[in-house]
Formats: structure tokens, sequence, C-alpha cells
């Protein structure tokens, strides 16, 4: 089974927030609450870059280790989700991730929070695909349709990446290897999309 990754370019962002704005209505995400997000460093300097981080659906994810009610769990494909049946909003998840990658709709103490909200890969919930629980829930179930994450189909320069991890790094590898610097970054073979050595 294909395992379920992203992977944001950071030659390519321009830091538009175009993935930030489609996640956010496409799942019908609560105010305070960005499931994606945009972070840049070197910010108006030489080397600036920018790159779009949300959950990445850990391997061996910190938030399931923590969670004392066991609200998280990774499907067939590596999407790490949760229930929010099971969620009691103590906050060990938020803390556990290095991505930041869940959060509250409220501000307030844990507890009184309410239920911790994440990335799904836009892949639902426990709940019966495609349902009217699942959308209000965890947002539209994108996968089941067997379509890719919102996010990534609208990156204009298609620096975010989603989908099998094969594939993905594959994208990946063949963009560094047939990236140029300096004169050669742009020259006739890019625009007559000629590869060097053909």
């Amino acid at each position: 089974m294909a395992r379920m990754k992203f992977l944001c370019d950071a030659e390519r962002c321009i830091e538009c927030n175009a993935c930030v704005t489609a996640c956010k209505n496409e799942n019908e995400i609560p105010w305070g609450v960005n499931r994606r997000r945009v972070v840049t460093i070197n910010d108006g300097k030489p080397g600036e870059r920018s790159i779009s981080v949300a959950c990445m659906h850990c391997s061996d994810a910190p938030c399931m280790a923590v969670c004392p009610v066991d609200c998280f769990y990774q499907t067939e494909e590596g999407v790490v989700l949760h229930s929010k049946d099971l969620c009691i909003g103590c906050g060990y998840c938020f803390y556990a991730c290095p991505f930041g990658a869940p959060q509250y709709p409220q501000a307030g103490n844990f507890g009184s929070r309410g239920k911790m909200d994440k990335c799904t890969f836009c892949s639902g919930g426990p709940e019966e695909d495609n349902s009217s629980a699942e959308f209000s829930k965890y947002g539209r179930n994108r996968l089941a349709e067997g379509k890719l994450p919102i996010c990534a189909e609208m990156c204009s320069t298609k620096a975010l990446l989603a989908g099998d991890g094969d594939l993905v790094s594959d994208i990946y590898r063949e963009r560094v290897v047939a990236r140029g610097f300096g004169s050669g970054a742009w020259g006739w073979g890019t625009a007559y999309d000629q590869k060097s050595g053909s």
C-alpha cells in the first residue's frame, strides 16, 4: 500500500498562502485554527525561503505515542488521523508534535478548549466516508474520492507535493537533478525542455 506524504520544495514556494486558504475553505475549519501555515525564514534578506507546514503524518508519530486516550490512529496509507469523540483536549499532542500540527479552536485552559483539530491529508476521520458527520468534524474526504489534498492541488508553483511517498520523492529527485544555478538555470535547454546530455 502507498504511504502518503507531503513535501514542500523551498526553491519553488512563493509564500502566496494559497494552500492555507484552500484548506480552510474546503474543510470549513473553525476560526482560530490553521491546519496548514507557511513559514518563512530570513524574511526580506538574501537566502529567504518559505515552506508550507502541516501535519507530516509521521511513520512513528509522537502525537500517537503521548496521547493518553489513544485517539490517534494510522490508516493503511500511513495517514495519521484522530477521533474527536475520544479526544479529551489535554494538549499532550500539541507539545509533542515538532511541526505544531495539533491545534485547538479556542483560547483558554487545556481541557476547556474543546477538541483538538489537525490536518487529515483530506482523508476525513473514523466516520463513514463522505458522510455529513465526517464532514462536520473533519472536513472533506478527498482521498475517498480518488483526489489529492486540496492544498497540493491549489499550489500555483507546485512547490507543495502530496501523494504516494515514492512518487513524491521521484518528482523531487528529478527536480533537484535538473535544477541549475547561475547562467544554466534558465538557459535554452530549460526553455525548450531539453535536459542536459540530450
